[in-house]
């Protein structure tokens, strides 16, 4: 009926639409019987309608419809407060936990075979710690508030909940649940998560925002593990939304394949699975633009704690590894749908600024040289399943492997599969300089990692003839040149410190090769975006390489070609033997500093954060409004 209702009737009924929220906070207030939890549901479904609608000056007829101007301060504030009592323990002291024992209603159970009666009662006793009622209502509370945060982001009626500072009610919510035996449900921890997330990112840059200084100060390790597993497996949930829609992970042996694909799967073991929907191009390009799913919004809480906390982002690369159930680790199901969402990034803006976020995450995980030595070591290693949705593909890694290589097959899936003349130049600038960031400390620290190194640089000299290709198009958007330095000094760095990071000198001579392959297209890239001119950038090592190989090949006397030419021209053998003679007479004069690089500066992306948190305020409206 709500819905239905216009705003100027909704206005006239303001005398009806107050009696009903001020008797419903009564109810949360001074509960009776389950009323409290009735008036939560009736609030929440009230809250969600009215905040919903367009008004002519939202934050003064919103408290019209609630209170009132005279009596917006005492009547919001009792509610706020009253939330902040749920949220935290459930109801408040002196009252039972739960009416006629309903939250305990699973204790009451017959001894089991053997036990004796004594020891049935010597368990666990009652009390909200174990109490269901309690929980339920603690999540109710929870997504009350989210409605109203949510709702009313844009007014300033979330003036009250800075102001009461909710922060430990909230934790204290997230410890009672996942203390609590009956909770499986990862949205338990999220949802007060994601809470968490709106409240840090209210006016941040306009203000102050005590949330902000909260994250900062908070040492509760049992807390922040509890949250990292509630990541992990909402991260796992939206990549499996993918997956439902393209199975892409090509299917090993086994004994029930083989038997189901010659006809016999009626006696192979587990029987027959049943088969997943393929759906045509276009319909799969309509449902993975509708992804990922509304609980993605509680990737801005974890780009909150990643930036202020440095136990969380340590408990998050490290934490948790790999069960024995199977269950893949949290950071790994971030790496996971990160993947997931760079393939398809060109899809929906939604979908371009969660990727953004995910690799800002990324950047300042990398940024941390404690955290990247963990990433680049053989004990982060782990299983990580990546995007494998659109060709090109990189090769396939079924086990275990270490972090920093799986972070990179992210980046260059991203490098090659978002090419557009309408580039995105941030998402780019990031992917690149994750990469940078990453080789550098390599090289700093003398790490030399199996990798796929020819598809690296195999992308990023695709990217230079890409950019070289629709220059009208990319010169004049917004930040191109960080984006053209970072290329260029990534390869310089390859080519000048190869042999410190690169493990085998194999991989270091194809560098050369791909480098040497690409001479021309090098040339005039320099050439087309003016490099030559700036002093930012190591273009000359590149361009200088190639010349020097060049001449080599081009001159009759070299004596790697001498009477080896076949028609004039050289095989790529003969090439790779000049490529390696070369190195006696090469001289690679690179910019100092190739491996340095800017720290992160939130304040740089105010703009994305800023639309990122309203696509975050818009998912959390629509996941509470189911």
């Amino acid at each position: 009926m709500l819905d239905e209702t216009p705003v100027g009737d909704l206005l006239h009924l303001s005398t009806q639409t107050r009696q009903l929220f001020i008797k419903a906070v009564q109810a949360l207030r001074r509960p009776y019987g389950v009323g409290d939890l009735h008036a939560l549901d009736t609030l929440s479904t009230f809250m969600t309608c009215v905040l919903a609608k367009r008004y002519t000056n939202p934050s003064s007829d919103i408290i019209e419809v609630l209170a009132g101007l005279d009596q917006i301060d005492t009547v919001f504030g009792d509610f706020v407060a009253a939330l902040e009592g749920l949220i935290r323990n459930g109801r408040g002291p002196g009252v039972e936990c739960c009416p006629h024992g309903v939250g305990h209603a699973q204790d009451k159970r017959q001894p089991a075979d053997g036990q004796e009666p004594q020891q049935q009662q010597q368990q666990q006793p009652k009390g909200k710690s174990n109490c269901t009622y309690t929980a339920d209502l603690q999540q109710r509370a929870v997504e009350l508030a989210l409605a109203v945060s949510s709702g009313a982001y844009q007014t300033s009626l979330l003036t009250y909940f800075i102001q009461r500072d909710l922060f430990p009610a909230i934790i204290g919510c997230i410890q009672s649940q996942s203390s609590l035996e009956t909770s499986g449900d990862e949205t338990r921890i999220t949802r007060p998560f994601m809470l968490l997330g709106l409240l840090a990112n209210y006016n941040k840059f306009e203000f102050q925002n005590p949330y902000q200084m909260r994250l900062n100060d908070f040492v509760n390790e049992r807390v922040i593990k509890d949250i990292v597993k509630g990541v992990g497996k909402t991260c796992q949930k939206l990549r499996d939304q993918y997956i439902d829609v393209q199975e892409d992970l090509p299917e090993g042996w086994t004994l029930a394949n083989t038997l189901n694909k010659i006809g016999l799967g009626a006696i192979a073991p587990g029987g027959k699975p049943p088969p997943k929907p393929v759906y045509d191009a276009d319909t799969a390009k309509r449902m993975f633009a509708e992804l990922p799913g509304e609980e993605a919004a509680v990737l801005l809480a974890t780009y909150d704690f990643s930036h202020a906390n440095k136990l969380f982002s340590l408990e998050l690369v490290t934490g948790a590894p790999r069960s024995e159930k199977g269950e893949d680790s949290p950071f790994a199901n971030f790496i996971s749908l990160t993947s997931y969402l760079l393939q398809h990034a060109h899809l929906s803006q939604r979908t371009t600024l969660y990727c953004h976020l995910n690799l800002m995450v990324f950047r300042l995980l990398i940024e941390d040289p404690v955290l990247c030595k963990r990433m680049c070591s053989d004990e982060s290693k782990v299983p990580v399943r990546l995007c494998r949705q659109r060709s090109p593909y990189l090769p396939l890694v079924r086990s275990e492997r270490v972090i920093a290589t799986a972070v990179m097959d992210t980046m260059i899936d991203a490098i090659n599969h978002n090419l557009r003349r309408r580039l995105d130049v941030g998402l780019y600038t990031l992917c690149v300089g994750i990469l940078l960031r990453i080789i550098s400390y390599m090289s700093r620290s003398r790490t030399r990692l199996q990798y796929h190194w020819a598809d690296l640089f195999r992308s990023l000299l695709s990217l230079i003839r890409f950019l070289t290709t629709y220059a009208s198009d990319l010169k004049g958007l917004s930040h191109i040149n960080t984006l053209l330095d970072h290329v260029v000094n990534l390869l310089a760095l390859g080519l000048s410190a190869g042999e410190t990071f690169l493990p085998t000198p194999a991989a270091y001579d194809d560098l050369f090769y791909k480098v040497v392959e690409t001479g021309e297209v090098l040339v005039k890239f320099r050439d087309t975006y003016g490099l030559a001119n700036r002093a930012s950038n190591s273009i000359d090592t590149l361009v200088s390489v190639s010349v020097h190989y060049k001449e080599m090949l081009g001159t009759d006397g070299s004596k790697a070609a001498k009477g080896k030419r076949t028609g004039g021209q050289l095989t790529s053998l003969q090439v790779a033997e000049v490529i390696k003679q070369g190195y006696e007479t090469l001289s690679i004069q690179a910019k100092e500093g190739l491996d340095s690089w800017e720290k992160y500066r939130e304040a740089d992306e105010r703009t994305l954060l800023k639309k990122m948190g309203r696509q975050a305020v818009g998912d959390v409206g629509v996941l509470i409004s189911r």
